[in-house]
């Protein structure tokens, strides 16, 4: 029809836009409901709403007390004493010195339990992350906390990781010590994910250690069942998973990475093999070169077997380097790299064999367990050598049983 009124444009909707949010949103860039005496999202993220304190929106003054917040592990919140609630209450604000973490994104403050907790990391926990004698750049008696203070993943991490340091020294604390490390590590892999989007040159450093410290605190946390680093019973790793992140990051920032404070330093002690562990050395590559034999026999496609064979003779060379320090006195956390190098190097098609019970990969990988044994003077490494044998072992034909003679006797005889 000519006379019907042609259709209506639909106008943008009128809105105003409010500079009224509170101090967290902001920070974080997101809209904030303005909801009184907490925003909605400072409550879903269980931090302090500046709305609570309107004195907060004033400009900082550098001599300002700080409030701590009440923590729920502090043992005076747990109580259901209408008495003992009073007094947590009176005694579970502060005041201190401002040492807050407003810029880590630690909105609120950081409570005395997560205090206490950091403070066990700068004077306990580093000293079982490295070789203190080699840790010159002081990567984490010095810069890892410090980084942790303007980088939130890193500071929850170090948390959890203490967290767990704590509880390994005191068993009696561990259900505890267990409880602060899951929420912390919960919020650190958040951050990172959060960041990994960003990642540029000037914060390289900080996203690749974030990683590591998610990979220590699983070990730390202890052997889960079901999970056996490189496989588990259901199919894939979660700690794979967390191993392969890194390998993102470092495959294209390691120039970037591995500098400055990063920068690895040579050990000048580290020599040959001692007489007394040549020996030794020598029965374990002599077991392995039988197992060599056996799986270049029995493997028939060409890709497969120039896969065997290259992590073979990877894992031949690290035995060999792993003596070598044994041979300067040092074991444990110094090993790390060896062990972790050499799944890091695996190819896919190596990883999907295990992943799928392949019965010369698991075998293969008995073999690697062995190096475990050495780790077990570190804190973060007890329990996993027998752990990933029994998860090898059951994964494992009962025919084939036999070739993990050797790993059985080494971790057997050792426990």
């Amino acid at each position: 029809m000519t006379d019907q009124l042609p259709l209506q444009i639909r106008s943008r909707r009128s809105h105003h836009k409010s500079r009224a949010g509170c101090q967290n949103c902001k920070k974080r860039r997101v809209k904030c409901d303005e909801k009184k005496p907490q925003c909605t999202k400072c409550v879903r993220h269980s931090i302090e709403c500046d709305f609570a304190s309107p004195a907060s929106s004033a400009s900082p003054d550098p001599t300002r007390r700080f409030r701590f917040r009440p923590s729920k592990y502090q043992s005076g919140s747990r109580t259901s004493s209408p008495s003992a609630h009073t007094e947590a209450a009176s005694t579970s604000t502060s005041t201190a010195v401002q040492c807050d973490l407003a810029g880590s994104g630690l909105s609120g403050g950081i409570s005395f339990a997560d205090l206490k907790l950091y403070h066990h990391f700068v004077t306990s926990t580093y000293k079982t992350l490295a070789d203190e004698t080699m840790d010159r750049n002081r990567i984490w008696s010095h810069h890892v906390p410090h980084w942790g203070i303007s980088f939130p993943s890193i500071m929850h991490l170090i948390l959890a990781l203490s967290a767990l340091h704590q509880g390994h020294e005191d068993p009696a604390s561990r259900t505890q010590s267990i409880a602060q490390a899951d929420d912390h590590f919960t919020f650190g892999v958040r951050s990172v994910s959060a960041v990994l989007c960003l990642l540029n040159a000037e914060n390289c450093q900080r996203i690749y250690m974030s990683a590591a410290l998610i990979c220590l605190v699983y070990f730390g946390r202890g052997p889960r069942r079901g999970e056996y680093l490189v496989f588990s019973d259901t199919g894939r790793s979660e700690w794979l998973v967390l191993l392969h992140g890194v390998h993102s990051i470092l495959s294209q920032n390691r120039g970037r990475i591995f500098t400055g404070v990063l920068e690895p330093i040579p050990d000048d002690s580290i020599g040959g093999v001692s007489d007394e562990l040549q020996v030794e050395l020598d029965e374990h590559l002599q077991r392995i070169r039988h197992v060599q034999a056996y799986i270049m026999s029995h493997v028939m496609d060409e890709t497969s077997r120039t896969i065997f064979d290259a992590a073979i003779k990877d894992l031949l060379s690290a035995f060999e380097e792993v003596y070598k320090i044994r041979s300067a006195g040092k074991d444990g956390i110094c090993l790390m790299h060896l062990l972790i190098g050499w799944v890091y190097r695996l190819p896919m098609e190596m990883i999907a064999l295990l992943e799928q019970k392949d019965r010369y990969a698991l075998i293969l990988f008995g073999y690697w367990s062995i190096l475990l044994v050495y780790m077990r003077s570190s804190w973060l490494m007890q329990g996993w050598d027998a752990h990933v044998l029994h998860g090898v072992r059951t994964s494992l034909a009962e025919e084939d049983q036999t070739w993990l003679a050797w790993p059985i006797q080494v971790i057997g005889s050792t426990n």
